[in-house]
């Protein structure tokens, strides 16, 4: 866990002082799309470098170089280094980098750092969540009239009617819907209470695996639409405290399976 928090400072306050740039280039002719993607790449460089040093031996699955072996075939580490890069490009203080530790499949560890606001949610199995050395737990409303949910901003494939079904059912039955574009984030949300619910669909694994155990190490639950396990798995993810879950689920329920 030291070396995963250290690793993240350090690519945060690289993000930080690239972010502090980004509005130097919105009047420029070649514009600061560019330049945000090498702000990911760096970090995630950063990141890449400071696991390796202590644990050269482990895998990764990162969001910049897909899937490197390792020699250490059971553990790999999950890294997305910007997570929400549209918003960073576009001057929006909504991101986060995402970093996971999976040993044979199961997430064990995770982090996810907000490097403007300086949140670091971070979790261990069986250990709790955290947020700055603040225990967290899941929000305690029991029914989506209180709930504030996070949801897509845009539906993909075969998802995308049943899915403006459940989105105007939401609409309906939700005290309100937000989308930050910031899924590891969204998640993180999910543990600190801040969001009640949460469903999203067509995102990568890096976008999710540290956000699904700190969900639930603070008492959540995390799946996708119907209901299974979701760790590391691309696709639709769906989570909440035990009542929200629930009642997301059932609403989901008219998005087709596939």
């Amino acid at each position: 866990m030291n070396v995963m928090i250290q690793a993240v400072l350090k690519a945060g306050r690289a993000l930080v002082r690239d972010f502090g740039e980004v509005e130097n280039l919105q009047v420029s002719v070649k514009g600061p799309s560019d330049f945000a993607a090498a702000a990911g790449r760096r970090a995630n460089q950063m990141l890449v470098a400071e696991l390796r040093k202590v644990r050269p031996a482990y895998g990764f699955l990162t969001q910049e170089n897909g899937e490197i072996v390792g020699s250490d075939s059971g553990s790999r580490w999950v890294v997305d280094p910007l997570d929400g890069a549209v918003n960073f490009l576009h001057g929006i203080p909504l991101f986060a980098i995402s970093v996971a530790l999976e040993r044979e499949g199961k997430i064990v560890a995770a982090v996810v750092y907000s490097p403007i606001f300086n949140e670091l949610y971070v979790a261990e199995r069986g250990t709790g969540a955290y947020l700055n050395d603040r225990r967290l737990r899941v929000a305690t409303r029991r029914n989506l009239a209180e709930s504030l949910i996070g949801v897509p901003m845009a539906l993909h494939g075969n998802h995308a009617a049943g899915g403006a079904d459940a989105l105007g059912r939401l609409q309906a039955e939700a005290s309100a819907k937000r989308s930050i574009g910031s899924p590891a984030l969204e998640l993180a949300w999910i543990a600190s209470g801040r969001y009640d619910g949460f469903w999203h669909d067509h995102l990568e694994p890096w976008n999710t695996a540290a956000g699904t155990i700190i969900v639930r190490e603070a008492g959540g639950f995390v799946t996708d639409l119907r209901g299974n396990d979701k760790s590391v798995d691309a696709g639709s993810i769906v989570a909440g405290n035990k009542i929200t879950h629930e009642q997301l689920l059932s609403v989901l329920a008219l998005i087709p399976a596939t």
